[in-house]
């Protein structure tokens, strides 16, 4: 019974440490090769912004006017109603 407990122990210090080594040893590699996949999403992506960018670029000769929206503004004056609060004894 106590040597099956001891054995046990054993057991689970050996995989932790063994763990925590190849840890140290693979962590590096691994967190290099994340950064790496995540680059090439971002550029992916970025370069995806950019041809879209130049597509609806204008083209040479063309003219574009934009014009100025039209001045139907709500006045900012009504922000609600107000209501007058009566203190009670």
């Amino acid at each position: 019974m106590f040597l099956g407990l001891l054995k046990t122990i054993s057991y689970l210090l050996l995989f932790y440490y063994g763990f925590k080594f190849l840890a140290r040893l693979f962590a590096p590699f691994l967190i290099k090769k994340a950064t790496e996949t995540i680059k090439k999403k971002a550029a992916q992506q970025f370069g995806g912004q950019e041809r879209q960018r130049q597509e609806d670029a204008v083209k040479e000769g063309e003219t574009i006017i934009d014009k100025k929206p039209g001045g139907t503004q709500e006045s900012k004056k009504s922000v609600g109603d107000y209501v007058d609060f009566e203190e009670i004894d």
